[in-house]
């Protein structure tokens, strides 16, 4: 399942004074996880204007697994022509976006497998993102929640 979370006014096609915002793709093997987290980090963004997230979880047939479909669609919905960063949860999800990404045409320009904790990281690049950072930014901000301690 691909859900866009945000999007359009207080959603991230743009903030008042044009700007473009880099979109976000949650990919997990579950569409319920991919749909969580990305409420979880959207919620966590507060209010104005909010960057493009998507949820591209689950094979496409509602089980566990992961769909290149899925997360193609969910890139286009995001990309506003800032770029878009994509997290995943787990290894065949990582393997998928990298097939995507060396296919050259099946994904946004400017598409970034982000290597960082899936619901950190997530909530991390929202807030970034919806801050109005370029991808690199975003993708430090995500990589960064690895360091995050709990106690």
């Amino acid at each position: 399942m691909s859900d866009l979370v945000s999007g359009g006014t207080n959603g991230g096609t743009a903030d008042g004074d044009g700007a473009r915002l880099v979109g976000v793709v949650l990919v997990s093997h579950s569409a319920a996880v991919a749909a969580s987290v990305a409420e979880l980090a959207t919620g966590l963004a507060g209010g104005g204007t909010l960057a493009p997230v998507a949820a591209a979880g689950g094979d496409g047939d509602g089980g566990l697994g992961t769909s290149s479909e899925l997360i193609s669609a969910a890139a286009a919905a995001v990309d506003r022509g800032a770029g878009v960063a994509v997290l995943t949860d787990l290894g065949s999800a990582v393997l998928t976006v990298k097939a995507l990404l060396a296919e050259g045409d099946e994904l946004p320009p400017d598409t970034r497998l982000v290597d960082a904790p899936f619901v950190e990281g997530a909530v991390a690049a929202v807030v970034t993102a919806s801050a109005g950072a370029d991808l690199a930014a975003v993708e430090a901000a995500a990589a960064e929640a690895y360091t995050y301690r709990k106690v």
